[in-house]
């Protein structure tokens, strides 16, 4: 689930860099179909998310709100 909507994000995020022009169509097709950059990305965005449930959890021991 978590690759579709990276996918879904590259390509927007491609799209605003299109009407931008800071990259080129083709470019653009490239980044979002490109497998390598998908993973980095789910990599990224599981590490981002294990990260941040981490500090919520961190904070909740700290202010008591786990109790």
């Amino acid at each position: 689930m978590i690759a579709v909507a990276i996918r879904i994000a590259l390509r927007y995020g491609a799209g605003i860099l299109v009407a931008r022009g800071l990259l080129g169509a083709g470019d653009a097709a490239a980044l979002s179909a490109d497998p390598d950059i998908q993973i980095v990305l789910e990599t990224g965005t599981g590490l981002a998310l294990s990260l941040a449930t981490e500090a919520w959890y961190a904070l909740a021991r700290k202010f008591h709100w786990s109790k």
